[in-house]
């Protein structure tokens, strides 16, 4: 059975492991649509149900395509959305967006392009620093009592900026990178959530994939992989950071699961109030990330990955 995770005092229930969709369509080098449509299907007949795209991936074509998967079984599916990173049709970047307008257009772009009539949680994607946050939560409120929106989101907003926004509607969850080498929200954002009653979705819980050990140098990316372009990726960054990766590895094997199994695993037992959506684009990779769901870790096993910061980590984020 899949394990359910319940986000925000309103109570979305999701399945722990859901399915991050970006790389589906642009920033992880090329992809086949068809492979995709099949890893999206066989998500569904395992229950890995809780679906996460946003309208600037692709642009525009990421949610298209869970458009077309979403054909017969919507309501099946928790489908995930985002706002506010603002492209145009030629992919180029026109700034973040968060006016009452704009959101409401934003919308019913979205609505359009994934082919149903409403979203069930809704992010801004990125705060914009040049509209308060009441007056983009407003809009988002509006979409809640007009049908269109089930729940709202923030994503990579602060403990201030969310308490402020809770206090116009109440925001379900905030996602956020988190991962066994991305740990900032422990400070004061998790600390925020669960004193607020919000649910919180990890992105990148396997650190854009450099956790799985799969990736070793750079030459194992794709030319067109922004990766390529990321502090943590440069030659550098992973010659220090394979150290975190090789004891994840040790820890994996005496375990007998995969590394990704692991850190999904470490990531899921921060808090019953936490969902991650790794992403792939493998058939056999998601069920692996499914299964994480399943695995117990002992006090022991938490203890050692949760130290794992200690040996450091080079360069960045973003």
């Amino acid at each position: 059975m899949t394990r359910m995770v319940k986000l925000g005092r309103e109570g979305l229930e999701v399945p722990a492991v859901g399915l991050g969709c970006m790389g589906m369509s642009e920033f992880y080098g090329a992809s086949d649509r068809s492979r995709n449509l099949e890893v999206l299907d066989r998500a569904f007949e395992i229950g890995c149900t809780f679906w996460d795209t946003a309208d600037m991936y692709g642009p525009f074509t990421n949610e298209k395509l869970l458009g077309e998967a979403l054909a017969g079984r919507r309501d099946g599916v928790i489908l995930a959305t985002k706002f506010g990173n603002s492209r145009g049709e030629n992919g180029e970047w026109l700034g973040i967006k968060g006016n009452a307008a704009y959101v409401r257009q934003a919308c019913d772009a979205s609505l359009k392009r994934l082919g149903t009539d409403y979203i069930d949680l809704y992010y801004q994607h990125r705060v914009d620093p040049a509209t308060p946050i009441e007056e983009t939560v407003g809009a988002m409120a509006d979409l809640v009592k007009a049908g269109k929106v089930r729940f709202i989101g923030l994503s990579e907003a602060d403990a201030a900026t969310i308490e402020r926004a809770h206090r116009v509607h109440p925001v379900t969850a905030v996602q956020t990178e988190y991962s066994l080498w991305s740990r900032d929200v422990e400070q004061q954002v998790l600390p925020a959530l669960r004193r607020l009653g919000i649910g919180f979705v990890a992105y990148s819980p396997l650190g854009r994939g450099f956790l799985t050990g799969q990736i070793r140098n750079r030459s194992d990316l794709q030319d067109n992989d922004w990766r390529l372009q990321n502090p943590r990726f440069s030659d550098e960054a992973m010659a220090a950071n394979k150290a975190l990766v090789d004891e994840i590895g040790k820890l994996a094997a005496a375990k007998k699961i995969t590394p990704a199994q692991l850190a999904l695993a470490w990531v899921l037992s921060r808090g019953d109030d936490i969902a991650a959506i790794p992403g792939t684009r493998r058939i056999e990779r998601l069920e692996q990330n499914v299964a994480a769901s399943a695995i117990d870790l002992t006090e022991s096993e938490t203890t050692r990955l949760s130290t794992l910061i200690e040996l450091g980590v080079v360069g960045s984020r973003y």
